[in-house]
C-alpha cells in the first residue's frame, strides 16, 4: 500500500508528493535523487519550537488523518514487513501442498494400476493390521478417487502425545500395503512441515506469536494504504481512475515505485483481508477473543451425538473380537465396516467420507463427509453398529452462519476450498505481497537525501505529532477505538503501545537535543 497522504493543514503538499519529478530541477537531478524538501522545513520548525519553549500552534482539520494515516502505514510497514514477508514465502511453499505430496508419497497415495473391482474394507483393513498391530484403529478412509488408496488410520499411544496418528495406506484392489507414514490429522509428514513452519517457524508456541504479529499489522495496513492511496489520486492525479488502478504510465524513480506498491496493493487487497481475518481466527490471542466472540453467540456448529440408543447398546461389548470384528482387525462386534459405509449411503452421505470407529461400547460409528470442495459437503452422521440405524444427524445446512463463514475461509486460507484455482489465487496474493513489500523498502531508500552536505541511507520518516492535527471530536472517538482494536488483538495493542512510547522517548531525546544546539548557537 502507498505511503502516501494529502496536503497538510497549512497547504503544502504531503512528503512524499514532493519526490515527483520537479519541472525546474537542475540539469541531471531526478525525483529520485533531489534531497527531500522538507528536511529544511522540518529544521526550521523543531528550531522554533525549542526556542519557544517547545510550543507549536497546529492547526486540527480533517486533513490530519491523512498526516497520521502516513505515519502509522510507514512505521507499520517497515517494522512488521519482515513478519509479513516470511508468512507470505511459508504461505506460498505451503500453497503446492496437494502437488507435493502427490510427487513424494505417490507410494503411498496412488495405486499403480486401477482394478476392476475394489476389496471389501474389512479385508483390506485385516491387511492393515496385519502388517501393523499397534495401537487401535481410529478411523478408515475410502478412496475418494479410483486410483487412490485406502486410509486406516491408527492411534498409537507414543505418537498421541504430539496429537499424532499413523496411517497405513492400502492398495484397494490387491489388498497391499503400500506404506505408512506419521500423520497430523490428515496431514503428510511434509504437509504437516510446511504448516508448522508457517505458522510458528518451527519454534512453538514462541514462533505463533510472529505469524499473529503479521495478520494482526496486515488489516491495518491494507486499509490505511487504500484510504491514503484513493485519497492522493483524487488530489494529486487530476482525476485519472486509470492510474488508480494500472501502474502510473512514464513514471520514474521513486514515483513509479509508489505507482507499483500502491496499484499491486489495490489488486490483492481483498484477498489480504480475508488472509489477515482467517488467519486470526486460529492465532494464540487474537483467536481466544474470537472463540469467546462465538460461545457468546453459540456459533459453534452442532455437536454430533454419537451415544448409542438404549435397544443398540444392550448385549454390546465393545471391542470384542468376534461377531461384525476380528482379532485381526480390532473393530468392534456388531456390523461390518462395510455395513456401516452401506447405511452411510442410503442416509444420503456420499462424494468423500471418514468413517470413525465407536469410541466404547455405548457409542455410534460416525461418518462425515469431507467434502472440501465448493459447495462443500459436510453433512454427518451417526450409526448404531447392531441395527444400522442412523441415530443422529447433522447437515452442513445446520450450522449457524459465523461457523459456516469460519470453516469456508478456514478452507479457502489452506487453498482447499476452490480446487486448483484456490492454490492460484493464494500463490498471487503471496508473490504481490512480496513485491509489495519489497517496493516499499525500495522507496525508502529511493527518497534518501543524496547531497554531498546532508546524506543518508534511506529517506526521512514522516513527522511526528500527527495526531496533534486531528479535530478533537475526531480523538474522542479514535481513543476509545484504538483501544478495543488493542483488546481485539492483543498482539496488535501492546506492539502499538511499544512504538508509542519508543517513539515518545526518542521525540524526548530529539527535543533536548535541538534545545540544547539552540542554546549553544
Amino acid at each position: 500500500m502507498s505511503t502516501t497522504s494529502d496536503a497538510s493543514p497549512d497547504g503544502t503538499p504531503p512528503a512524499d508528493s514532493l519526490d515527483e519529478t520537479p519541472t525546474s530541477a537542475p540539469s541531471g537531478r531526478t525525483a529520485a535523487t533531489a534531497p527531500p524538501a522538507d528536511t529544511a522545513a522540518d529544521t526550521a520548525a523543531d528550531t522554533a519550537a525549542a526556542k519557544n519553549g517547545g510550543g507549536t500552534t497546529v492547526r486540527r482539520t480533517r486533513s490530519g488523518w491523512s498526516l497520521l494515516l502516513t505515519r502509522l502505514h510507514f512505521y507499520a510497514g517497515i517494522l512488521v514487513a519482515p513478519f509479513l514477508l516470511v508468512a507470505a514465502l511459508t504461505g506460498l511453499a505451503y500453497t503446492a501442498v496437494p502437488q507435493l505430496d502427490q510427487l513424494v508419497y505417490s507410494e503411498q497415495l496412488r495405486v499403480e494400476k486401477v482394478g476392476e473391482t475394489a476389496k471389501p474394507l474389512t479385508e483390506q483393513i485385516a491387511a492393515a493390521r496385519a502388517a501393523h498391530p499397534e495401537g487401535s484403529i481410529m478411523t478408515v478412509v475410502p478412496p475418494d478417487a479410483a486410483d487412490h488408496t485406502t486410509k486406516i488410520v491408527l492411534s498409537v499411544p507414543e505418537l498421541a502425545k504430539e496429537d499424532k496418528q499413523r496411517t497405513v495406506y492400502v492398495d484397494p484392489y490387491t489388498g497391499e500395503v503400500r506404506g505408512a507414514l506419521t500423520t497430523w490429522f490428515g496431514s503428510t509428514p511434509l504437509a504437516t512441515w510446511l504448516d508448522d513452519l508457517h505458522r510458528n517457524l518451527h519454534l512453538g508456541e514462541t514462533g505463533r506469536l510472529y505469524s499473529e504479529l503479521a495478520a494482526s499489522w496486515l488489516w491495518v495496513l491494507v486499509l490505511g494504504g487504500l484510504l491514503l492511496w484513493f485519497g492522493r489520486r483524487r488530489t494529486y492525479a487530476g482525476g485519472s481512475k486509470r492510474n488508480t488502478v494500472l501502474p502510473e504510465r512514464g513514471a520514474r524513480g521513486v514515483r513509479r515505485s509508489r505507482s507499483l506498491h500502491a496499484v499491486t496493493g489495490v489488486w490483492i487487497s481483498v484477498g489480504l483481508l480475508v488472509l489477515s481475518a482467517t488467519g486470526l481466527t486460529w492465532s494464540a490471542h487474537a483467536g481466544e477473543r474470537f472463540t469467546e466472540l462465538r460461545t457468546s453467540l453459540s456459533a459453534y456448529p452442532p455437536e454430533l451425538d454419537t451415544s448409542a440408543s438404549a435397544s443398540g447398546a444392550q448385549g454390546s461389548s465393545g471391542h470384542d473380537h468376534s461377531g461384525g470384528g476380528s482379532a485381526a482387525s480390532g473393530l468392534p462386534k456388531g456390523l461390518s465396516v462395510d455395513q456401516i459405509l452401506e447405511k452411510a449411503r442410503a442416509a444420503g452421505l456420499d462424494g468423500p467420507v471418514e468413517i470413525s470407529t465407536p469410541a466404547d461400547d455405548k457409542s455410534t460409528w460416525s461418518v462425515a463427509q469431507t467434502d472440501g470442495l465448493w459447495p462443500v459437503h459436510l453433512d454427518q452422521a451417526a450409526i448404531d453398529p447392531h441395527s444400522g440405524e442412523v441415530t443422529a444427524r447433522v447437515a452442513w445446512a445446520d450450522h449457524p452462519v459465523l461457523a459456516k463463514l469460519s470453516t469456508l475461509g478456514v478452507r479457502a486460507h489452506m487453498g482447499t476450498l476452490f480446487g486448483l484455482a484456490n492454490q492460484i489465487v493464494l500463490a498471487v496474493i503471496a508473490l504481490g505481497l512480496s513485491v509489495g513489500i519489497v517496493l516499499g523498502y525500495r522507496m525508502w531508500w529511493q527518497r534518501r537525501p543524496t547531497r554531498e552536505d546532508r546524506r543518508a541511507l534511506v529517506g526521512r520518516a514522516p513527522a511526528r505529532g500527527t495526531w496533534r492535527h486531528l479535530p478533537w471530536p475526531a480523538l474522542a472517538v479514535a481513543v476509545p477505538l484504538v483501544i478495543a482494536v488493542g483488546w481485539a488483538f492483543p498482539l496488535l495493542g501492546w506492539s502499538l503501545l511499544a512504538f508509542l512510547i519508543l517513539d515518545g522517548l526518542l521525540a524526548l531525546i530529539h527535543k533536548r537535543r535541538t534545545a540544547g544546539e539552540v542554546a549553544q548557537g
